[in-house]
């Protein structure tokens, strides 16, 4: 029976499982050769990689941010001044700013949520059909990720478009919708329509990652849980989830953080009028349309801040290790 001494004593011991003296630091996790080889190659295989696109990227982010510092109109080039952060005070207090953050807060949160459920059924189904049909069946869920955006844009705006589109006559038996509605004329429905396209889109992405993440649950936990008499929920909500951390943070990453950059599908569907006008679409408008490059710059700043935030927060809430250094290999 080992004895509780007080740690701070000199000349007294510490057994396993006691904290140790205060003021020593504990070591962290120690790595073993395969560990270090396992990083070493990772850095050889992306390093390359990573560094060419620090090279292609960096330049663009450092000019902005640059130009974001000026009062510039391409219009008049000579009346340029150095303003510091007043475009970013301007930007951040402008009404339309707020606006703009809003719609797109909403887009990426409704459209990432339910493709996180959507995907997830169709990883399911791909992952328990018959294996003679797998093949048939992952390319015909992919077909809508292959598609161009701008050529599915389109063809949800021809689809309801109140001269061109069909989907008033079909589905004119809902109530609200009529011959003689118009989609793009309001918010909501053009919210509505400019989501589900997206959902439509990009839904085969998420559920060709979950499907991965899937395929990395070992079989064996699954049958000790039907051998215990799990149900299915709690076989999904204890083996299969937990196990699935590291691919679901990997989908709700990528897609927030293009469900946070979306233009496309509202540049072809609104121009974002009628209130669903995104901080792209903003910058666009700004550096593009009114030539103000020192005031779109900074909204390009501002959202490149934004998608590194999401970025931080959700490997903050997941807390996956997905380069295993906490194993202690």
């Amino acid at each position: 029976m080992s004895t509780v001494a007080n740690p701070n004593a000199p000349g007294t011991e510490t057994t396993a499982g006691q904290r140790p003296p205060s003021g020593r630091r504990s070591a962290g996790p120690v790595l073993s050769d395969r560990a270090r080889s396992e990083r070493k190659l990772g850095w050889m295989l992306a390093g390359p990689a990573f560094v060419i696109m620090l090279l292609v990227t960096m330049y663009p982010i450092l000019q902005a941010l640059y130009d974001s510092l000026f009062s510039f109109r391409l219009t008049a080039p000579d009346e340029k001044s150095f303003v510091f952060l007043g475009n970013y005070a301007t930007v951040l207090t402008d009404p339309v700013f707020l606006r703009d953050l809003w719609v797109t807060v909403l887009i990426t949160i409704i459209t990432v949520l339910v493709e996180l459920v959507l995907g997830f059924a169709l990883a399911l189904v791909m992952n328990n059909a018959i294996r003679n049909t797998r093949g048939l069946l992952r390319t015909a869920i992919l077909v809508p990720y292959g598609i161009i955006t701008v050529v599915s844009a389109f063809a949800w705006f021809y689809a309801f478009d109140i001269t061109t589109g069909y989907v008033n006559n079909w589905f004119s038996w809902v109530p609200g919708i009529g011959p003689d509605f118009n989609w793009f004329s309001s918010q909501w429905p053009a919210l509505f329509v400019i989501m589900a396209s997206e959902i439509w889109k990009t839904t085969p992405f998420i559920s060709l990652l979950l499907l991965s993440g899937l395929a990395q649950v070992p079989s064996e936990y699954t049958e000790a849980a039907k051998v215990d008499g799990a149900t299915w929920w709690q076989r999904m909500s204890k083996v299969i989830l937990p196990n699935m951390k590291a691919a679901i943070m990997v989908a709700v990453v990528f897609r927030a953080l293009d469900a946070f950059r979306i233009f496309d599908n509202i540049f072809i569907m609104t121009q974002g009028q009628y209130g669903t006008e995104t901080l792209s679409l903003l910058a666009y408008r700004t550096s593009i349309g009114r030539l103000e490059i020192g005031l779109g710059s900074a909204v390009s700043v501002i959202l490149f801040v934004c998608v590194l935030l999401i970025a931080f927060i959700a490997i903050k809430v997941f807390k996956v290790d997905l380069a295993g250094s906490g194993k202690g290999r």
